[in-house]
């Protein structure tokens, strides 16, 4: 194993078969010929090749025809393995007639390819069809618990009371940001980068169809025309890799609340139960959120790789000395991740299990307490609220110490009695569910804002 994304024990973990397959060699190889291909039959029909060496060229453009063991010693040898690819194509066409391979990669260069982007437009549509996934789950979810109560956590402690609902529909909305994101992106990353060995188009600038070539190309490979070369302007792709950091670490904010919420303690939700899933081999009673678990190693672990098309993007005037290989060497690790991040994302989101009676047994915990931003504006509009404030700082430590309810120490306080607030106001005051502030209507508004109410 030289990594966990082939791995046979752990492949299917942290990649995927549909991810995995956008990245391999065959794949790879594949795009090289469609490259080769498309220039061809563009180029003939421009008229700048004959038109005999296009068709033969299109012919052998077949992935079953290259020598994968040559191409693998071949590029050990050079370095690149575009060179050896298109030594392979010149071969095959010149047995059909000799010298008509020479027209192969007529007027191109290795950065030409286009291999990378056409692998993360495949990529990106894998995220796609996946959050749309995530994101339609996530508003039947929020729409379902839009008036479940549960607590809210400040620094790990209980705040006040919000709605499960409303929890749900913030991370909806986070999602569908990035699908908006997703969008945006593609337009600038979907460019051909076909120029030339400086971007210049030189070598067939003297047929005055240069520009048709590269329009033509673009066309077959469906993707935009450049305004100008790109070989060092490495932006489209970190932009990228840092897309899949920002989609990938919401899923692990995601992932670190479900483990959060799933301790023994606490018990407000659960991973889907399969038997034996997270099991210990010493431990029979755990229950480990190891979907979770693999969710933020994944997401932490692509921050730090995107991190390395940063430094992809510091090269040196018009073709770099490097900086280029890192994207080989992250590029399919930060891919294959992204894709399995979010399929374990959105089996967790599909899958959850949810225990109201939990979340209330929780809220009362404090019996009353969660609810003192409550009782403290309730009785700031009649004493003041920084009086109030302290009031009921106080009286929600004798709460704590003296285990006794809130409501049992505000009836008792001379201030509170000095007030006339009357006792079924007080009381109301320190019903957890009566504090929920506009959770539903925010949950509502999410869920069924344009674009969203005909998929609620």
């Amino acid at each position: 194993m030289t990594s966990v994304t082939d791995s046979v024990i752990f492949r299917n973990i942290f990649s995927t078969t549909a991810a995995s397959s956008v990245w391999s060699d065959e794949t790879r190889t594949k795009y090289y010929l469609r490259f080769e291909a498309a220039l061809a039959d563009v180029q003939a029909h421009l008229g700048i090749i004959p038109t005999k060496a296009a068709i033969t060229i299109k012919e052998k453009c077949c992935f079953d025809l290259i020598d994968m063991q040559e191409l693998a010693k071949e590029t050990e040898r050079i370095g690149y393995p575009v060179l050896p690819v298109v030594k392979q194509l010149v071969k095959l066409v010149n047995i059909v007639e000799p010298g008509l391979g020479e027209w192969v990669h007529w007027g191109a260069t290795t950065q030409a390819y286009t291999t990378t982007i056409l692998q993360l437009r495949d990529t990106c549509d894998l995220v796609s069809e996946t959050l749309e996934q995530i994101t339609g789950t996530l508003r039947k979810l929020a729409l379902e618990h839009a008036s479940t109560p549960m607590a809210a956590r400040s620094n790990l402690q209980q705040a006040v009371p919000i709605t499960f609902g409303f929890k749900m529909a913030r991370l909806l909305a986070t999602f569908e940001r990035h699908q908006q994101r997703l969008a945006e992106i593609l337009s600038r990353l979907l460019v051909v980068e076909f120029g030339g060995a400086a971007g210049t188009l030189a070598t067939i600038a003297d047929t005055g169809l240069a520009f048709e070539v590269q329009e033509g190309l673009a066309k077959q490979l469906d993707l935009a025309v450049p305004d100008i070369a790109w070989h060092t302007e490495r932006d489209r792709i970190a932009e990228v890799g840092a897309f899949f950091a920002l989609v990938t670490s919401t899923c692990a904010k995601f992932a670190t609340d479900v483990k959060l919420l799933m301790q023994t303690e606490v018990n407000e939700v659960s991973e889907p139960f399969k038997p034996h899933r997270g099991s210990s081999s010493t431990m029979p009673q755990k229950r480990n959120p190891i979907s979770s678990v693999y969710i933020t190693a994944m997401a932490s672990t692509i921050r730090q790789l995107s991190a390395s098309l940063f430094d992809a993007m510091v090269e040196d005037h018009e073709r770099s000395t490097g900086p280029w290989e890192i994207e080989w060497i992250v590029l399919p690790q930060i891919s294959t991740m992204t894709h399995s991040t979010l399929l374990h994302t959105q089996t967790l989101v599909e899958g959850l299990e949810i225990h109201p009676a939990e979340m209330k047994r929780n809220l009362d915990l404090t019996q009353g307490a969660i609810t003192s931003e409550y009782v403290m504006m309730g009785l700031g509009k009649v004493i003041g609220r920084q009086v109030a404030h302290d009031l009921v700082y106080d009286l929600c430590r004798l709460s704590a110490e003296q285990r006794r309810p809130l409501i049992e120490l505000l009836l008792e306080n001379e201030h509170v009695l000095a007030s006339k607030i009357p006792k079924e106001e007080l009381e109301r005051l320190c019903k957890p569910a009566n504090y929920l502030g506009l959770s539903e209507e925010m949950t509502c508004r999410v869920v069924r804002r344009e674009g969203n109410s005909e998929r609620a």
